[in-house]
């Protein structure tokens, strides 16, 4: 015998059985339960409809007992009987999932009316009008959501009637008006469906609770748990609830109010009403509905008993709350609360206000601020109001709006900018030869690559929208095609990096600015975190950015990205290809003046933070143009026969043939670099101390931390760290004192992390560099896996988050686990963070603060997330003990 309890009525449940019972389930439960006006009912569990999946879409074999059971407790309360030919009983039936899904599943109304019991409304009510109504309604709503027949049907037979009768409004219709309706429903049903509408009512029933549970899976409800990540197994419940009659005349009402204004915070009710309605009219946009102010002269009573409900229910739940009530006869009733959806600035107004009305304290008022609610409030924004022209859509890269002229290479990027328009860059894939047209766009738009493709990374680092991996998208000589569109250089396009949207037309775009609500609760996030939060920059102009922000340093300098401006490059270039180690070490000199004022700044801008700075770590050849692009160069240089232009090729060629590797990113590059050609980490080492010293001289304090990258072997981080020692001591002499520098290393090779306590020995701190120790960890190239075969693994859930946007706990965490302890216990002073994507995270930053890392870096306009994030983990490891 199954002993499962599948139903609990509204008295049996509370707001602590939000998984058991769903959202709306649960509170109905504890509205019941302290005491407000809700029309009786009961819940049928989340457990019973993941066992309706499990069963092949049959509810279990005891459900429909303990429903019936209930159901006789409704009757008792009521006075009322389900099926009654005098006076019915008349249930809705909704679903009520454990997170929020406005409007994604299914409802029916008026369940319980059939041919005879329609008669019975009409007696007990002395309305037959109304009584037909709600028939009508049920029909409609059963034949749509039950029998799935479009409501385009029945939409279409009311517009004919009303048309007939010389109607314009619904109210107008009569009853043999609705009773012509009805009959016109049944048949088209019968025509549909080949078979009759049910008189049954407990049929009736039965099927209602059967299409709701099937509404889990319909395509707007799937789309809306991927959009907010919501668990697909999780199911939802149903709540059965005697109704309570908005549409019986003008003495009735029905609609949904805020506690507080949701776009603006202000503490006022907003919401809607209509008179004579019933609750789908107010969403249904059938009716033009009245501001709930109006409520006041029309049923000041009743608007007055809704004021005092809505604050005891905002007091009680401790939050803003989105409640729907109906008037049945100059009754309230309260059918249904929640958290009310609000705009990001509305959530930080409410959190502060609340916490200044001692509803909530600090502490609660920071678990409540949402991730994404920080990304639309750090950046720029398209107008709500506009109307949008979507093209195409790629992934989410980097948050904000940005309009411009579609460009389709970096120095047309950089001269279109010059020449005062604002641009989008579109390529196939960004490298880090189109900086320059990175910096000079307004947004970047790539048809390959993934969330932590070149483009992802340098446009967040920077705080520009970037929409990458839009496979829609084909990039053609300077054109592009979405679909059926196809878009020319000059032409306008905006781009969405917080939804991955691609737009026609230029959208206006709203500056992001830090409000003072923003900055209270970034203030008490820092009275509570204990993790440091640092920033990843790569020039001054970044620095002061984090510093804006709140860093308390700078996390990760990536000194590569120092060496792409046009004056940089083609030192960089001839650097490379010299042939012997004097040549290069000629073009080191020149590129050493131009380091020590890069870091000179950067100590300038942090004012005595500590700055880790990463030697140069990618690959030679990145630095040095296609090897396509060159030999396309070459023919036409052979074409025209430019021979001094063709000699300066070959070489270019040449070289570009001999640096290429298989495999670049586990090639010549990071320590290995350093170590085969010590020549160009000693001078990156130089400029670092003559940067320290020049900054010492001006008053200036500084904290240099040298970052050696790629280190799997602790003979490499020892040998590097011998460099670093000979080059102070060279160039500070008796000055090396004063300067208290660090020496650490990135641990992105496994092995690193399997070994931390030898490499700990000759190391300061260690940065997890969480990028390639996921990639490195998994064996996923990073572009290739998103762009490739990883959304098919999401998907298909076979894995649960893409890995490169949140920390896999089970492989690479516990690497990272594994090393902090070995590294601590070789060396107990050593300094540990993070530095990768991670660290921008919030579920990656609450693994990073359990595992005792003391610091994480992230780009600038993560850092306010990330001090939130940081106290949020804080207050949740406090809750637990």
């Amino acid at each position: 015998m199954n002993n499962n309890k599948w139903v609990y009525r509204f008295q049996e449940g509370s707001k602590t059985m939000k998984e058991l019972l769903g959202g709306k389930g649960a509170n109905l439960a504890e509205m019941t339960g302290i005491g407000l006006p809700v029309p009786p009912g009961f819940t049928i569990t989340t457990e019973a409809c993941r066992a309706f999946y499990l069963g092949g879409g049959a509810l279990p074999a005891d459900l429909m007992e303990q429903v019936v059971s209930a159901l006789q407790a409704v009757e008792t309360e009521t006075g009322q009987r389900f099926g009654d030919l005098e006076n019915p009983l008349l249930v809705s039936v909704r679903s009520g999932s454990v997170d929020s899904m406005p409007g994604m599943m299914d409802t029916i109304l008026n369940l319980g009316l059939n041919d005879d019991t329609v008669r019975g409304l009409a007696e007990s009510t002395g309305d037959e009008r109304f009584a037909y109504d709600c028939y009508r309604r049920l029909i409609q709503m059963y034949g749509n959501v039950v029998l799935g027949i479009p409501l385009v049907h029945f939409e279409e037979r009311l517009d004919f009637m009303k048309r007939e009768m010389g109607c314009t409004e619904e109210g107008e219709v009569t009853a043999e008006g609705w009773r012509r309706l009805i009959e016109n429903y049944k048949t088209l049903i019968q025509q549909e469906t080949s078979g009759a509408f049910p008189q049954n009512v407990m049929e009736q029933l039965e099927k209602a609770i059967e299409a709701v549970f099937r509404s889990w899976n319909n395509s707007r409800a799937i789309i809306y748990r991927k959009a907010h990540r919501i668990p697909d197994e999780v199911g939802t419940a149903v709540s059965i609830q005697s109704m309570v009659f908005g549409n019986k005349g003008d003495d009735c009402g029905t609609g949904v109010v805020f506690t507080r204004n949701p776009a603006t915070g202000d503490k006022m009710l907003f919401g809607e009403y209509l008179t004579n309605a019933q609750g789908e009219d107010v969403v249904a946009g059938i009716r033009t509905p009245l501001p709930i102010r109006r409520m006041e002269q029309q049923m000041p009573d009743l608007y007055r008993q809704l004021t005092e409900l809505a604050d005891k229910l905002e007091r009680h739940y401790k939050d803003m709350q989105d409640i729907e009530f109906t008037v049945d006869k100059q009754r309230l009733y309260i059918l249904q609360t929640r958290g009310g959806k609000r705009t990001p600035q509305a959530a930080m107004r409410i959190a502060v206000q609340m916490v200044e009305e001692k509803i909530i304290t600090k502490e609660e008022a920071l678990l409540r601020i949402d991730e994404t609610h920080l990304n639309q409030l750090l950046h720029r924004s398209f107008d709500s109001s506009a109307e949008l022209d979507v093209i195409a859509t790629g992934l989410p890269a980097s948050p904000g709006a940005a309009c411009g002229q579609v460009v389709f290479d970096p120095d047309t990027a950089e001269q279109w900018k010059k020449e005062g328009k604002s641009v989008i860059l579109v390529r196939t894939e960004t490298t880090p030869e189109d900086i320059h047209g990175v910096i000079a766009a307004e947004g970047v738009l790539t048809s390959r690559g993934g969330m932590t493709s070149h483009a992802a990374v340098v446009a967040r680092g920077m705080g520009k929208p970037c929409v990458c991996g839009c496979e829609e998208l084909s990039v053609e000589d300077r054109a592009f095609r979405a679909g059926q569109r196809l878009i020319l250089e000059g032409d306008w396009i905006s781009i969405d990096g917080a939804t991955g949207q691609v737009i026609a037309g230029a959208i206006q775009v709203k500056e992001a600015k830090l409000s003072s609500e923003l900055e209270q609760i970034l203030h008490w996030a820092d009275e509570v975190r204990k993790l440091r939060i640092m920033a990843n920059a790569d020039n001054p102009d970044d620095a002061r950015k984090a510093g804006m922000f709140g860093a308390e340093g700078i996390g990760l300098c990536r000194t590569e990205h120092m060496f792409f401006g046009a004056d940089r490059l083609p030192v960089v270039r001839r650097m490379i290809l010299a042939e012997s180690r004097e040549e290069r070490m000629k073009w080191l000199a020149q590129l050493l003046p131009m380091q020590e004022e890069d870091f000179a700044g950067l100590f300038r801008a942090m004012g005595g933070k500590p700055v880790t700075i990463r030697l140069l770590d990618p690959p030679m050849h990145e630095f040095l143009p296609n090897l396509e692009e060159l030999q396309q160069q070459y023919y036409r240089a052979l074409e025209h026969a430019d021979q001094a232009n063709l000699v300066e090729l070959e070489q270019l060629i040449r070289k570009v043939r001999s640096l290429h590797e298989t495999n670049p990113m586990l090639g010549q590059r990071g320590c290995r670099l350093g170590i085969v050609f010590p020549e160009i980490y000693e001078m990156q080492v130089e400029a670092i101390f003559r940067a320290s010293a020049a900054c010492l001289s001006e008053g200036i304090k500084v904290a240099p931390e040298i970052m050696i990258p790629l280190v799997g072997h602790p003979q490499e981080i020892r040998h590097m760290r011998q460099v670093v020692d000979l080059v102070a001591e060279r160039v500070l002499g008796r000055e090396q004192n004063a300067i208290h520098y660090k020496v650490g290393t990135m641990i992105e090779v496994p092995r690193a992390a399997l070994t931390a306590d030898q490499i700990a020995e000759h190391a300061d701190f260690f940065s997890f560099g969480t990028n390639d120790l996921t990639q490195m960890t998994f064996g996923y190239s990073r572009d290739d896996a998103e762009g490739k075969f990883l959304n098919h693994y999401l998907e298909q859930k076979l894995l649960p988050h893409n890995p490169f946007q949140v920390l896999d706990r089970e492989g690479v965490g516990q690497l990272i686990e594994w090393a902090l302890a070995k590294g601590k216990t070789a060396n107990p002073l050593l300094k540990t963070g993070a530095c990768g994507e991670h660290a921008g995270d919030r579920s990656s930053i609450m693994f990073f603060h359990a595992a005792g890392l003391d610091y994480i870096s992230c780009s600038p306009y993560r850092v306010p997330l990330a001090r939130i994030a940081a106290a949020q983990a804080q207050l949740l490891i406090e809750n637990v003990r």
